[in-house]
């Protein structure tokens, strides 16, 4: 017998957020979030993004068992905003059982009818800067901190319940000790003289939080024209930057400005933490953020979390200052892999700036949509 009740107190929204732990218990691939940092996503009182949106929790019990779990979210800023009537649906996971989903789904329809909404689309967060999508491909590559891990069935389970694909995303990787630097170092030189421009270095996470409200709107204006984006609010950018600019090593973080002083592009990348957050275990004490501390000094491996651009410098060659600076620090850190996080399949712009990496696309994942 499946039931489903909608998580509200303390413990059910634990519930709902440890779950995973047990459905992916001895999985290599899954990187488990830290239960505090989900904890508080969750929380109306905390997380900016429900200033613009509203969600429900939603558990699924199978013989008194948890055996599901699904968020129905609506980010009203998109259905009012930019006429989508959309209802969204975030951090599912479920056992392989497609009753189960059916019965999680039904509920994310219930809520999106009762808004007058027409047609749901998942999995996604609240907002741009959550996790995206389903993986499709790459079921044997290691998770990111930034991304959602899920058993193959998934796509099983939605296509057969009448999903059809709406984005796809793709993932990818590249060695460092592979890169040719002499283009890139070359073509620097050339398009800071011809612009006018200068790269902007931090030693300390001090230094950058003066930056951080100016890389947001430059953030938002890089991607305003892509079907999925939302823009970052205020608030959500002083939550971002007290949640993850402080785990990020200043070292890499790049911004670039013109000669007067405006910010014409940015990019971020982080140590990557999935093996210290598979120690961790979820939770940060009392060993746990040695676990990321050490990872935050010594990873090995970095991933290419956001990068924003000025549309007028887009084909302006800016991508090879922002190159030669990582170089530079990822020689002296002894880096080893480059990983980049979901870009669309559709977003050429952004995959041409790693073409001559020769990054290998390890995993695929797609957002699926059903019409109400």
């Amino acid at each position: 017998m499946i039931t489903i009740k909608e998580a509200k107190t303390k413990k059910e929204i634990k519930d709902f957020v440890t779950f995973p732990f047990e459905l992916y218990k001895g999985n290599p691939y899954w990187v488990p979030p830290l239960i505090n940092d989900e904890l508080e996503g969750f929380d109306k009182d905390k997380n900016p993004a429900f200033a613009n949106a509203e969600a429900k929790f939603y558990l699924a019990y199978k013989n008194g068992k948890i055996a599901g779990k699904v968020a129905a979210i609506v980010n009203w800023e998109e259905v009012n905003n930019q006429d989508k009537k959309k209802v969204r649906f975030g951090w599912f996971d479920v056992i392989d059982d497609i009753e189960v989903t059916k019965a999680l789904l039904e509920k994310v329809y219930e809520f999106g009818r009762g808004h007058n909404l027409e047609y749901a689309e998942g999995p996604m967060g609240f907002s741009n800067l959550d996790k995206v999508g389903a993986l499709t491909e790459g079921f044997d590559q290691p998770g990111t901190m930034v991304t959602w891990y899920n058993y193959p069935y998934y796509k099983e389970h939605f296509e057969k319940l009448g999903f059809v694909m709406e984005k796809e995303y793709r993932e990818s990787i590249f060695s460092f000790n592979d890169v040719d630097p002499a283009p890139f170092l070359k073509a620097s030189e050339l398009i800071k003289k011809r612009y006018g421009l200068k790269p902007i270095n931090f030693k300390s996470t001090k230094e950058v939080m003066p930056y951080v409200d100016r890389m947001f709107d430059l953030f938002n204006e890089t991607y305003e024209k892509l079907s999925s984006f939302v823009a970052v609010s205020d608030l959500q950018k002083e939550f971002f930057k007290k949640k993850y600019v402080g785990l990020i090593n200043p070292d890499y973080i790049k911004f670039i400005e013109d000669e007067n002083g405006r910010l014409v592009a940015f990019t971020i990348v982080m140590p990557d933490f999935s093996g210290a957050l598979r120690k961790a275990n979820g939770k940060l004490f009392p060993f746990g953020f040695i676990h990321l501390l050490k990872a935050k000094k010594s990873s090995r491996d970095v991933v290419f979390y956001l990068i924003g651009i000025l549309p007028e410098y887009q084909n302006k060659g800016v991508t090879a200052i922002i190159f030669e600076e990582y170089y530079k620090v990822f020689k002296k850190y002894n880096i080893r892999n480059c990983i980049r996080t979901p870009e669309l399949e559709d977003n050429y712009a952004m995959h041409n700036l790693w073409k001559n990496f020769n990054p290998v696309v390890n995993k695929r994942r797609r957002t699926y949509r059903k019409d109400l």
